[in-house]
């Protein structure tokens, strides 16, 4: 596969111009690794983003000593890429990668990506423009509400065949289903045994044939009913991603301002801390008194 059309695939750089690509795939430097070696460590300076050409690569979070195992986020593979962050911070790295077989890496720089987007006016643009709409979703998702009863919502939406559905579903896997069955079984065998005029002589044909009717009917519905439960865990499990992924960004950005306000106040202490300083410095330097010697300190 081309370098450009690998570069085509990562959601940054997807809207960008063939022409765009083709420079910066140009740019790009093919770095090789042996299995098990590191291609950075958590903590590392970064200035690169890498796209995995061919091979694989695990990305982890180190244990915290060395006899704690080591926290795998993912699995990169061919296609894959990571450290994109890089290009527009110089910020440490906030996990380690290592090769897991032999691999083989697309490095692109910061350096040379800063230097095309200053040629490359669209290219500058395009980016700035993706770079956008990650905030606006990222501002949708924190300003709405993530958590909802989504079974609630489905049941609302349900057509009276999906209730009867799944009503039958439920009645099945019932001791008052299984009940139900064995009584009238023994109410129509004992009817046909003990009347005059029995209307289903044993061996009872026409309750066999009821009997695999209800079966056959029973089936359908009740993996129709099934795939609707599939379809709700779905849902609850996209819902609960959102929600995780609402209180990270959240937690995030409270780290942030934590940050910014020990900071601010760490600046704001060191200010008083001068004042004071010197406020005392002041207290304990002698004063010359007018036309006289020095008074006392």
């Amino acid at each position: 596969m081309l370098h450009a059309e690998l570069l085509a695939q990562i959601p940054l750089f997807d809207t960008l111009a063939a022409e765009d690509l083709d420079a910066l795939a140009s740019r790009m430097t093919e770095r090789k690794y042996k299995a098990g070696e590191k291609v950075f460590d958590k903590d590392d300076k970064g200035s690169s983003m890498y796209v995995v050409l061919s091979g694989a690569v695990q990305i982890f979070l180190p244990g915290a000593g060395p006899e704690e195992p080591r926290v795998v986020l993912k699995d990169a593979r061919t296609g894959e890429y990571f450290g994109e962050l890089s290009l527009f911070d110089d910020k440490p790295r906030s996990a380690s990668v290592e090769a897991t077989v032999d691999t083989t890496l697309l490095e692109l720089t910061r350096d040379h990506f800063s230097d095309h987007l200053s040629r490359s006016k669209n290219a500058a643009m395009t980016i700035l423009a993706e770079m956008a709409e990650r905030l606006r979703e990222t501002n949708a998702l924190l300003s709405q509400r993530a958590a909802r009863d989504v079974v609630k919502e489905f049941e609302e939406n349900l057509s009276w065949s999906q209730r009867l559905a799944d009503k039958v579903a439920e009645l099945n896997g019932s001791w008052s289903f299984i009940l139900f069955l064995l009584i009238l079984t023994f109410v129509w065998a004992g009817a046909n045994k003990w009347l005059p005029t029995p209307f289903d002589e044993y061996p009872f044909q026409f309750y066999n044939l009821a009997l695999a009717i209800l079966v056959a009917l029973q089936g359908p519905l009740i993996v129709m009913s099934q795939n609707r439960q599939s379809m709700k865990d779905r849902a609850t499990a996209e819902t609960d991603f959102r929600v995780n992924l609402k209180n990270e960004v959240g937690i995030e950005t409270l780290i942030r301002e934590l940050g910014a306000l020990r900071a601010e106040t760490n600046k704001r202490l060191e200010v008083l801390e001068r004042m004071i300083r010197s406020e005392r410095i002041r207290a304990e330097i002698p004063v010359k008194k007018p036309g006289g010697p020095l008074g006392p300190s």
